[in-house]
């Protein structure tokens, strides 16, 4: 099955090789410079601020004076622009209407590259943040979180599937195994993604320790994205960048 590629500041996510992205989870302005400092010097391939860990993420004005901060500091690196509902892992509890504006808001300063937004949201609320997208050149990953199972690969297929067909650049599912079965399932159903039905470059992890495996290997099934722990990780299961790219440069060494 065919695969676009998206080229993001010289990155290239869905290419044969995984990217890794680092997660800034700042409480405040402070912690949000400094994260940006330890990105500076870490270099991973992609930086995910995770504003619903923002303490003024309740003041779009704020955040997106903050947002032209981070993304002075981080010029040359791609940023994703997460505000995670609370439903799906998110650390606060944001109104849904505020939560699309300020995403929306976010969008049209063109500062950031993709926007995370999730499956669970309405379809208006969806396409808003689409339509937004669009004409701004952002990128939208269209998302699925379950921090409590692993559903049949049937499932987690149709959720990458919906995510594609709906008009996301990049679809993506996280899930909590609950055994090693539950590992295999995640990376059988992106496996049978990549070769039956992908159109778009998708992201899948399981997650704790018990899901570790798909976090180094994934590249391997399909999986275009995989995330290191910052400062603080920003999910379960999350591990140290170096050990990261050490374990997936190991791989593309010795695939090809």
């Amino acid at each position: 099955m065919s695969c676009k590629t998206i080229e993001v500041k010289g990155r290239l996510i869905g290419g044969t090789k995984p990217l890794i992205c680092m997660p800034i989870v700042a409480r405040n302005y402070d912690e949000l410079m400094l994260e940006a400092g330890v990105m500076l010097t870490a270099k991973p391939d992609l930086i995910e601020w995770r504003a619903d860990y923002y303490g003024e993420a309740d003041d779009i004005n704020k955040v997106l004076t903050s947002l032209d901060k981070l993304t002075d500091k981080l010029k040359d690196f791609p940023i994703i622009f997460t505000l995670r509902t609370r439903s799906e892992g998110g650390y606060q509890d944001l109104e849904q209407g505020y939560r699309v504006e300020l995403i929306k808001e976010v969008i049209k300063t063109r500062k950031i590259d993709i926007v995370d937004y999730e499956l669970c949201n309405s379809e208006d609320h969806i396409n808003e943040v689409l339509l937004a997208a669009r004409e701004n050149g952002v990128y939208v990953i269209l998302s699925y979180h379950d921090f409590k199972n692993t559903p049949p690969k049937e499932e987690i297929i149709a959720k990458l599937i919906k995510a594609q067909d709906m008009g996301a650049d990049i679809s993506k599912i996280a899930v909590m195994p609950g055994s090693t079965e539950d590992l295999l399932t995640l990376l059988q159903a992106t496996l049978i993604m990549k070769e039956k039905y992908t159109k778009v470059p998708m992201v899948t992890m399981s997650m704790s320790q018990k899901g570790l495996l798909s976090r180094l290997t994934g590249g391997i099934f399909g999986s275009s994205i995989t995330f290191a722990a910052g400062r603080d990780a920003s999910a379960p299961g999350q591990i140290a960048l170096h050990d990261l790219r050490n374990v997936i440069d190991i791989i593309d060494r010795n695939s090809k």
